[in-house]
């Protein structure tokens, strides 16, 4: 079994961004934005209201406080005040779930964090404090990052992830998106990652390195030219094949 995950919710106010609503129909699981990187309450409650009647997981798309940047500058937060932000933003995307009649299911840190949280000790240990403090929720993220080791030694469940449509280095990291590679956008090629994947918890970093991942959950991005095209490309392409895409986490009904 395997999982289909995407950031959704990241327009602000009247900007919008990407599909929100055809990504619904695709996806398992939806990383919902909670207002520090994009998204507002209006929209986060129609992202939770829409996914309730899908049947699709909620997740807390946890960021920097960085609404500018879009969340993918570093900043150098306090652990301690970045814990407190991480059970802000959780809290939030939780009163908008319960008026949906769902509720907030696991965490995924976003775009700088994500990234910071691979390698950055004392902010991975903050953002898994600040889901802690909310509650025992599954927290998804990259393998062999800093802040799956803090989630398995809290105690909460550590969900492996891989990218459709991002490169990787050879380290088993993402390709900064400034750099040549980082983005995939071609739909076969997409494809073609994710039945790997799904068959044998493969990927091929840039140079050709295959990675094994374990990855449980599958990241197709909302936010990409063609996002919807591919997403539906790999969830036919992965039913087709036997895959029966299914949320790793039980979708919570209030």
């Amino acid at each position: 079994m395997i999982d289909l995950n995407s950031d959704l919710g990241e327009g602000f106010g009247i900007w919008r961004l990407g599909d929100d609503e055809a990504l619904l129909d695709v996806v398992t699981s939806a990383n919902v934005a909670c207002g520090f990187h994009a998204g507002d309450p209006s929209t986060m409650r129609r992202v939770c209201r829409q996914a309730a009647e899908r049947g699709v997981a909620v997740g807390a798309q946890v960021s920097y406080r960085d609404l500018a940047g879009f969340g993918r500058r570093f900043i150098d937060v306090d652990p301690g005040e970045l814990a407190d932000e991480v059970l802000y933003q959780i809290g939030a995307l939780e009163a908008c779930a319960r008026a949906a009649g769902t509720a907030v299911a696991y965490v995924k840190p976003h775009g700088a964090l994500y990234n910071a949280a691979v390698h950055h000790e004392a902010q991975a240990k903050a953002v898994v404090d600040g889901v802690r403090a909310f509650g025992g929720l599954p927290v998804l993220g990259l393998p062999g990052s800093r802040l799956l080791a803090a989630a398995e030694a809290a105690g909460l469940p550590a969900v492996k992830e891989a990218f459709a449509d991002r490169g990787y280095t050879p380290e088993g990291t993402l390709v900064p998106r400034s750099l040549p590679g980082a983005l995939i956008a071609d739909t076969a090629k997409i494809v073609e990652r994710a039945l790997r994947l799904a068959e044998s918890g493969e990927l091929v970093a840039v140079d050709g390195t295959v990675l094994p991942t374990g990855a449980r959950s599958l990241c197709l991005h909302g936010d990409t030219p063609g996002a919807v095209a591919h997403a539906r490309a790999v969830r036919e392409a992965l039913t087709s094949a036997g895959f029966d895409p299914v949320a790793f986490t039980r979708p919570i009904r209030t």
